[in-house]
């Protein structure tokens, strides 16, 4: 399994939410290519970038996502926001390995479509949900479409990986949902990026038993960035081999 220390970008800043909250931010650093590297210092092996000026205003931040990608040789994945082919191109321009589209698979279907075709394998889809139904909007609003739901439309659409993120858990260091990943993983029989609440490294030990249904990535960000334990600490538990 593997662990991808969360960057979330808010003016051009590192910082953290509290269950997506515009107004909870907490900053962790002022340059995000400084923090970038010393996640890929520590080992990881990807990085997953969020934009949350796109996500939340609509004002993406695509040079200062480029600087942190061209900093760093490890993938990087890019979400937040992401719901047009044009900034799509520039990011993969940029070196972005991975695309996230979240709103868009609700809003706008036909621009993942075209994403998954001309980048095999190279888009996910974030299925943020509240209760089981999946959040749009930076998680603003609400809608009455069932996780579930979500993933096996995006599957159709020849996309092989989502990110599952239970939005009333993230931020709050309180452990993943892990019976709603198992159910959006068994059931739509894509990989699966965890997220959401993680705390501990008893919960990366938790979703790693998940690994033999797809759950095969796991974000983790406030608790490395208020030391609740280390990088390579994570990155045994992913592995199985830590105490919890």
């Amino acid at each position: 399994m593997i662990v991808s220390p969360a960057l979330d970008l808010r003016g051009g800043r590192v910082v953290r939410l509290r269950r997506g909250a515009p107004g909870s931010e907490t900053v962790y650093g002022e340059s995000a290519v400084e923090i970038a590297r010393k996640w890929a210092d520590q080992g990881a092996a990807r990085l997953h970038l969020v934009d949350l000026d796109a996500a939340i205003d609509g004002r993406d931040q695509a040079e200062e996502i480029g600087r942190v990608i061209r900093a760093i040789s490890i993938p990087v994945e890019v979400g937040g926001g992401l719901r047009d082919m044009d900034v799509a191109r520039r990011y993969r321009d940029c070196g972005a390995e991975r695309l996230i589209f979240g709103t868009a698979a609700v809003e706008h279907p036909d621009v993942v479509q075209a994403a998954a075709a001309e980048w095999p394998g190279a888009i996910a889809v974030a299925v943020d949900a509240r209760e089981g139904r999946v959040a749009t909007a930076g998680w603003l609003e609400q809608s009455d479409l069932r996780a579930v739901e979500l993933a096996l439309r995006v599957a159709s659409w020849g996309v092989d990986r989502i990110q599952y993120t239970d939005v009333k858990r993230d931020g709050m260091l309180i452990g993943l949902n892990i019976e709603a990943t198992e159910e959006v993983a068994r059931e739509s029989g894509l990989r699966v990026t965890a997220a959401g609440g993680v705390g501990r490294l008893r919960d990366i030990r938790e979703i790693q038993a998940l690994e033999p249904l797809g759950v095969d990535e796991v974000i983790v960000g406030k608790a490395l960035y208020e030391g609740r334990f280390t990088l390579a600490e994570a990155i045994v538990a992913a592995a199985g081999d830590a105490p919890c």
